[in-house]
């Protein structure tokens, strides 16, 4: 899952990305209004996390601007008025979800989570390819009944190509769905993390690349 977190309070900006990426999700910072407009229009997030009270360019524009746009990304608000008023205005500007500061760091990963299944084409809780099981709500990941011990970015990757339903996912595609802003668009992370993962999924091997193209996980063929 791919995060944009918007707040102008750079302690707690920082402290929120690490926490969700802990979660093992891909997570920017941009820390005034202005920026975080820019980049949620360049990049597809999931969801941004969004102060209302940012300097540069208000929450309320951010927001605004967004829905306008038409993007499925989620936007979750955050404010330091707990109002009834305030919630249901930032609602109907259209704000997916409402959390006011201070928040518990629990919450605001479970709102963060919901809001990311929203924000794409609805995929089964449970990814299944031959005996590979992935179960994205408990990141838990078998294969032939055995658990399998993956990194965030590993199980990122993975559960990428297993929604794929045998597609191709180019090594961009991977990046931005897996990765933040960060990363080296031309680093051999994505390949590396591939490797150990291949090795981690044993045989018979399920990872194909598709040179010039990226890597997809074949969908098995039911016999009839």
């Amino acid at each position: 899952m791919r995060v944009l977190v918007v707040e102008d309070e750079r302690d707690m900006a920082d402290a929120i990305a690490r926490g969700l990426r802990r979660k093992g999700m891909a997570v920017d910072v941009a820390y005034d209004g202005l920026q975080g407009h820019e980049m949620a229009y360049v990049t597809r997030y999931d969801v941004v996390v969004l102060d209302r009270d940012l300097p540069g360019m208000h929450g309320d524009d951010i927001c605004a601007a967004l829905v306008e746009s038409g993007a499925l990304t989620r936007v979750l608000m955050l404010t330091a008025s707990a109002s009834v008023e305030d919630k249901v205005e930032g609602l109907e500007l259209g704000a997916d979800d409402y959390l006011p500061k201070p928040f518990d760091f629990k919450e605001l990963v479970a709102r963060v989570q919901a809001l990311g299944r929203r924000a794409t084409p609805a995929a089964p809780p449970v990814l299944i390819a031959g005996n590979l099981v992935l179960d994205q709500s408990r990141r838990v990941v078998t294969r032939g009944g055995v658990t399998l011990e993956l990194t965030n970015k590993e199980f990122g990757v993975l559960e990428e190509l297993l929604k794929a339903k045998g597609g191709v996912v180019s090594t961009e595609e991977l990046l931005d769905r897996v990765w933040d802003a960060n990363t080296d668009p031309f680093t051999t992370t994505v390949r590396v993390t591939i490797n150990t993962l291949r090795k981690k999924l044993g045989d018979p091997p399920l990872v194909e690349t598709v040179v010039g193209a990226g890597y997809r996980i074949p969908e098995p063929v039911v016999a009839s």
